[in-house]
């Protein structure tokens, strides 16, 4: 990469850690630390939670997503407005009134000790394993893409973030929030401006040879439970989804009680119900736009540059002949699709050869992508390795280095959201609750900093693994459907005013074998279910086992948040 986008990294990174630094005043209580004395806007709330969702995953694995496979992930979103409009009327006021810090604090005043720890536990587990795919998406494609190693790639995004995470505390990661939307707003911007720019047809033609090959077929009404990209999936299952990860989830709660009142909170959510969908669309476009650009530059047969070389390496002669049959068969479809293009009226016979032309050049694709995998041992499927390959071939000098920077604005915001939580509710639902009940603000501070580091090491190691399993965006929301549907059911447990301590700690257990046993049982069926069966499953349970009226035993915790 060309000097001055390395220089346009490396000023951003030190501007982030700096401002990060220069806005931790007030942050010398636990009140400052983990909920910035609810002090915030509503649009600074509003910006930081739609950040910490615009990961590094998204900016990489959604571009390669809409490359590959279209519009259709866009789906995954539909319940996200009503999931909104429910939180801002129930867990919201509830939550923000309640003078907690975190969402697994109320639980302990509504059931008991034993609910709380296991729900805070629960999620401080899920958290962990996404925190690191987040950090494994940006790591192990810039290692791959500069050829440095895994670690230090790692280190480039994660110690910056934990630095200024550790001495700012919410505070600090809501501002570097606003500061990092605004830049990933950017670099998108900036990629689709060049591909308008670069693209041999206009976008008319670019659009109908998008459409030809599926890539703008956005909505699937098909009703089945193995496919995750549908309406209803994404209507039903994704509702459940956004339920629990907005409401539920601590990296997502801490935010909204940074607000300042309850309807400042409400309106930060508001904001991305009304902004999520369009700017997950664009990132898709951006995917769809690469692709048609492809169709007529020819595109490395793989886009990993580390299997590249492997391969070329290990089994050269075999890779030379998939390369000449790969650039012979992409000189016919470019010529097919220039003729989809530029045809007025009947397309048939011209789209079935392209799709003919296409077909063939997916095959030849998945031959290199075999070899390369009996190569180098590894999964070699590098959907997400299009985007970084097409920024630093094709992007001019400057853009590609605001690019890269956004990526790495991406990954920070969320790893430093995902930090701050899990260093918080470490803190607060176990170390305080069960170790040390009874000491000052300072030494909650210092162990918060201390957790913040520990929770960023887990990550990484997290991050090796999580790098091997595919497109990061499905790994990451794999990850959460896990335990967020079972979580959620508890909550909704809690609105009901008969259910007991005992009942939504026996639920929760249930709910959590029910998905266990459907993730590993029943493998064909889509991980958005699984947010309905778990959330289902805990309250059936929580409500047959917790009749009668609300345990008198519950205990209220030592201490309490600010009012």
């Amino acid at each position: 990469m060309h000097w001055i986008n390395w220089l346009i990294v490396v000023a951003y990174l030190a501007w982030v850690v700096v401002d990060g630094i220069r806005k931790s005043s007030g942050t010398d209580t636990i009140a400052g630390y983990f909920v910035a004395n609810k002090s915030l806007s509503w649009w600074v709330v509003g910006l930081s939670v739609m950040a910490t969702q615009l990961s590094a995953v998204t900016m990489i694995g959604t571009t390669g997503q809409g490359a590959t496979d279209g519009l259709r992930f866009v789906q995954l979103y539909f319940g996200l407005p009503l999931a909104m409009v429910i939180l801002g009327v129930t867990l919201v006021p509830l939550l923000h009134g309640s003078g907690v810090y975190t969402a697994y604090e109320y639980l302990e005043r509504r059931f008991d000790a034993k609910t709380r720890s296991l729900t805070a536990f629960l999620f401080l587990l899920s958290r962990g394993m996404s925190c690191g795919t987040i950090i494994a998406a940006p790591g192990v494609v810039f290692s791959a893409i500069f050829g440095i190693p895994l670690a230090w790639s790692v280190a480039l995004i994660g110690i910056p973030t934990v630095i200024y995470t550790m001495i700012g505390g919410v505070q600090a990661v809501a501002w570097a929030d606003v500061k990092q939307m605004v830049l990933i707003v950017v670099a998108l911007l900036a990629i689709v401006v060049v591909l308008v720019l670069q693209m041999p047809v206009n976008p008319h033609d670019a659009l109908q040879i998008a459409g030809a090959t599926g890539r703008l077929e956005t909505f699937d009404f098909s009703f089945t439970v193995n496919e995750t990209y549908t309406f209803w999936s994404g209507l039903i299952g994704g509702t459940f989804l956004m339920l629990s990860y907005f409401g539920t989830d601590q990296s997502q709660v801490q935010r909204y009680l940074t607000a300042r009142s309850v309807d400042e909170a409400r309106t930060s959510l508001l904001m991305s119900a009304y902004w999520k969908i369009p700017l997950q669309a664009l990132v898709l476009l951006v995917g769809v736009g690469v692709f048609v650009y492809y169709q007529f530059v020819q595109p490395p047969l793989l886009f990993n540059p580390a299997h590249e070389e492997a391969v070329e390496a290990e089994a050269g002669a075999a890779y030379a002949a998939l390369e000449a049959r790969y650039g012979e068969t992409f000189g016919l479809r470019e010529s097919a699709a220039m003729q989809v293009a530029e045809a007025e009226g009947d397309l048939d016979e011209k789209l079935s050869a392209f799709l003919a032309h296409e077909a063939d050049l997916q095959g030849i694709r998945s031959e290199a992508l075999a070899l390369a995998e009996e190569v180098t041992g590894e999964n070699a499927r590098d959907v997400n390795y299009i985007i970084p390959r097409f920024v630093l071939s094709e992007l001019p000098i400057g853009l590609a280095g605001l690019f890269i920077a956004g990526v790495i604005a991406a990954a920070m915001s969320s790893i430093a959201a995902e930090l701050n939580s899990l260093a918080t509710t470490s803190v607060i639902d176990f170390y305080r609750r069960w170790v040390k009940p009874e000491a000052t603000d300072a030494h909650y501070l210092t162990v918060s900093k201390g957790a913040t580091a520990l929770w960023g090491l887990f990550a990484c190691i997290v991050a090796t693994y999580a790098a091997t399993l595919g497109s990061l965006i499905e790994v990451v929301n794999r990850f959460g459907s896990f335990f967020y549907g079972s979580i959620l059911g508890v909550f909704l447990l809690a609105m009901i005013p008969r259910s007991r301590g005992t009942g939504a700690f026996l639920g929760l257990i249930a709910g959590m074998g029910t998905v266990a046993a459907v993730t590993f049982g029943a493998p064909s069926v889509s991980f958005l279910w699984h947010n309905v069966i778990g959330a289902v499953v805990v309250v059936v349970v929580g409500v047959a086992l917790g009749g009668g009226s609300p345990s008198p035993n519950a205990e209220t915790p030592a201490r309490t948040g600010p009012a």
